[in-house]
């Protein structure tokens, strides 16, 4: 295989900039890969699958940062859904040339050897209902500025085969950090993934930091560290039940978020409240708990048939009686006061890992879904989208021929 030195790019929805990391990949001793093939070989040889929950892939972050939005960025990313076409194409290149000016920077910071760069990009929509999913910032740009082959456009393929085009992150949760229950992430959206029934099925939870940052910015913040401005507020009982009984919450299945649903459905409840700031955060606050132990605490766990019994079989991660393992990553894993309403209300362990895993978890994930992408290799699962297959998705520029 080839490309195992890889940089990772993440742009989150909430907008905290850049994060860049700098991975190594090999493999692991417990790699039980089958029955898949290898997309890039054009006969029919199968090439290594998944293993069966436990980390089959090592990996090392060599070295990891984040690079702020400069201002005017921001406010662009910010409006770019109401941007004309014509405008959205000049910002997808703008946005590539400062990712690639980004990690060209990066690069000349340390003295390795870096193969592939693989990029997330910024979403700007994602209606995998209409069969659409649009994340910007030019890989072309990214590779002609840092003369280093790019993937992007991670979704499209996905989406294309009938799937919701995410969570992608969860083949990383199998191959990476498989020795956990449950991996739960508190970005801009919080999502989840876990294992049952021999397959990992993720799907999107609820607005996470995309709307607390919001709230945050409303006090001249851009953040609410440690949560303690939510910690301040009470609970509206009355908000806390229109969150709760939104449509999306009943759905089964496999599902996504994306900024259009939460300027719809979500935004405008806010909207309508007559609540201080810290009444509101601290509402979405409990909202957001309670999404998310309401989803991990069942992760797994079959329903009922049609004669009212529980499934014959049952995972370790669908012990509804405790003992499963939640790891949390993302910036909301930093909110303390968040973390806190986690804790009380989820059945089993939570795990806070180091600082690096919290805030670049995503990054690495992305790094290898690249790793995976140009060495063929499924690195996207239809088991968690709802896609007809498996896939390798992702464009590549810049590769040699």
């Amino acid at each position: 295989m080839r490309y195992h030195h890889v940089i990772g790019i993440m742009s989150g929805t909430s907008l905290d900039g850049l994060d860049l990391a700098y991975c190594v990949f090999g493999e692991g001793r417990n790699k039980v890969y089958k029955d898949l093939k290898n997309y890039n070989n054009k006969g029919e040889r199968k090439s290594p699958s998944f293993s069966s929950g436990n980390s089959c892939w090592e990996y090392e972050v060599r070295k990891a940062i984040t690079v702020p939005y400069p201002e005017e960025l921001s406010q662009k990313l910010a409006q770019a859904m109401s941007l004309s076409g014509y405008e959205l194409a000049l910002l997808h290149n703008e946005l590539g040339r400062h990712i690639g000016m980004q990690v060209h920077k990066f690069m000349a910071s340390f003295a390795e050897e870096v193969e592939l760069i693989a990029s997330h990009g910024h979403t700007v929509f994602h209606r995998p209902d209409l069969g659409m999913t649009l994340q910007i910032g030019s890989g072309a740009h990214i590779a002609a500025i840092c003369g280093k082959p790019t993937v992007c456009d991670f979704r499209t393929l996905d989406v294309a085969l009938g799937g919701q085009g995410a969570p992608l992150v969860p083949i990383g949760d199998e191959l990476l950090f498989g020795q956990y229950d449950i991996c739960l992430n508190l970005g801009g959206i919080s999502n989840l993934s876990y294992r049952t029934d021999g397959q990992r099925k993720a799907y999107d939870i609820s607005p996470c930091n995309i709307v607390l940052n919001q709230l945050a910015l409303q006090m001249g913040k851009a953040y609410d560290a440690d949560g303690k401005i939510a910690r301040s507020g009470h609970v509206d009982s009355t908000l806390l039940e229109q969150f709760n009984q939104l449509e999306y919450y009943k759905q089964l299945g496999t599902k996504s978020l994306g900024r259009e649903w939460i300027d719809s459905q979500f935004l405008p409840l806010l909207k309508r409240c007559q609540l201080s700031i810290p009444d509101q955060m601290r509402t979405v606050c409990e909202h957001i708990a309670k999404q998310i132990a309401n989803a991990c605490n069942t992760a797994g766990i079959k329903s009922h048939d049609s004669n009212g019994d529980m499934g014959k079989h049952e995972e370790k991660a669908c012990d509804a009686n405790g003992g499963k393992t939640l790891l949390i990553t993302g910036g909301g894993a930093h909110n303390t006061f968040l973390i806190d309403l986690i804790r009380q209300k989820f059945d089993g362990q939570v795990i806070i890992p180091d600082d690096k895993t919290i805030d670049f978890k995503e990054a690495i994930i992305f790094a290898f879904l690249g790793f995976l992408r140009a060495n063929g290799l499924p690195n996207c699962l239809a088991s968690v989208t709802g896609a007809r297959r498996d896939s390798c998705g992702g464009g590549i520029y810049g590769v040699d021929s």
